[in-house]
């Protein structure tokens, strides 16, 4: 399938129906699997074989829909999770434990933000946060000798930054350790990181990949390009005998291809077991099989909004990368040349103040703690998903107290900016 358009994989990657199977992914809605013998069930959990006993650790349904965001990615293995935030999660914890550090972007996402700066902190892992600007010096600076990871968003929420992902690649990869990009806002449609020298991609599937609002859900991609015995020492996890598994090295018995998720399967999610059910595996499959053409609707939503926004003369500022003035928009022709998403960020001249008189007065745009959606939603970040970060660290991510974020979805364009008209209009 992997030779085939992206177009056609949304559709048909992850499961092709042999004579007289169903023609649809079918649903296995089961938390266990009988095997003949206790020989038979005794090879799985070697990982000797290949197969299913408990749905906590593997699915086939999950499975069917991991496969096709891998192709969909050019990845080698794939894994699905609960939410996108596991899959954050288990990407970093999968190679780093107590006494490691890791290098991220400032500009991500206020949850992930907290998750690295406060929950692994209390793991032991310490972090350094660089602006996605920085030069190729102040990255390498942050480095230190117990680096494990470098992690970043292609598109960052909701402060829209784009990382220049072949810089951060190669600054990465000259410490030796793997750069870990969140791929959620462009998706594999319009940004394929690992063809810029990313490792690990990982995915909030809740988002445009599912864009219905149904599912909550993450996925983890491995590029299989990462050679983690050439760094044994820095990656022990992975290049030394797990006892838990019986005395398997992981980069040894599953090659570099292979190694990351079956660590990240056979040991996280066994261990803390944040899975994805099939039931709603199977809606994931539904969005993405038409993530392609509802992506392009997005884009073009998006643009539109953004140039309405700008010249408004009650916006201070828009960031949208594919307006010519936006910081990023050389850099998006680079990493996005046919869109980036439809996520459009603006700040009022009115503050704080303005932007809750704004989303008051909003009638087609919902307010949602959600984005990514088929209908267009919109919320005020310092007091939803980053109101755990303090004011300097709202500035430093790029999403001051007064900034709105806007999802365009599928409807009307001309509808979406009459809503946002009369909402600027009623500000005083």
């Amino acid at each position: 399938m992997s030779k085939h358009h992206l177009d056609t994989i949304c559709v048909q990657g992850g499961y092709t129906p042999g004579n007289g199977e169903p023609r649809q992914m079918p649903i296995i809605q089961s938390t266990t699997f009988k095997y003949a013998t206790s020989e038979d069930m005794g090879k799985l959990f070697d990982l000797e074989a290949s197969g299913y006993f408990y749905s906590r650790l593997q699915n086939p349904t999950c499975d069917m829909v991991a496969k096709k965001i891998c192709q969909l990615e050019g990845g080698t293995a794939a894994m699905l999770t609960s939410s996108g935030q596991a899959a954050n999660f288990f990407a970093l914890f999968n190679i780093c434990s107590c006494g490691d550090h890791i290098v991220a972007s400032s500009s991500i996402y206020g949850g992930t933000f907290n998750l690295i700066l406060t929950t692994m902190k209390k793991m032991g892992v310490e972090a350094t946060f660089v602006s996605p600007d920085c030069t190729e010096a102040e990255l390498n600076a942050a480095f230190k000798e117990n680096t494990k990871a470098v992690f970043g968003e292609t598109i960052a929420n909701p402060a829209l930054t784009v990382l220049d992902i072949e810089r951060f690649a190669k600054c990465a990869h000259a410490h030796g350790v793997p750069l870990i990009v969140d791929n959620t806002f462009a998706t594999p449609v319009n940004c394929r990181p690992f063809q810029w020298g990313a490792d690990i991609v990982t995915h909030s599937t809740t988002k445009y990949i599912d864009g219905h609002g149904v599912t909550v859900g993450g996925a983890i991609v491995d590029s299989g390009n990462f050679d983690w015995m050439a760094h044994a020492e820095k990656f022990p996890g992975l290049c030394t005998p797990d006892e838990s598994y019986h005395g398997i090295v992981y980069a040894e018995k599953f090659g570099k291809e292979g190694a990351f998720i079956t660590k990240c399967t056979s040991q996280l999610m066994r261990d803390l077991g944040s899975t994805q059910s099939a039931q709603n595996a199977f809606y994931l499959n539904l969005g993405l099989e038409s993530l392609h053409v509802r992506m392009a609707r997005h884009c073009e939503n998006g643009q539109a909004v953004a140039e309405f926004l700008h010249d408004h003369p009650k916006v201070q500022k828009v960031s949208y990368c594919g307006l010519p003035d936006d910081p990023y928009y050389e850099r998006a022709r680079k990493y996005l040349p046919h869109g980036s998403c439809g996520v459009v960020s603006f700040e009022l001249k009115g503050g704080r103040k303005a932007a809750e008189a704004f989303m008051k007065q909003l009638k087609l745009a919902a307010i949602e703690t959600h984005v990514a959606d088929a209908r267009t939603c919109c919320l005020n970040p310092a007091t939803s998903t980053h109101r755990q970060m303090t004011d300097e660290q709202l500035v430093a991510a790029g999403v001051p107290a007064g900034l709105v974020r806007i999802s365009c979805g599928l409807e009307n364009k001309a509808d979406l900016i009459a809503d946002l008209k009369q909402a600027l209009e009623a500000i005083e």
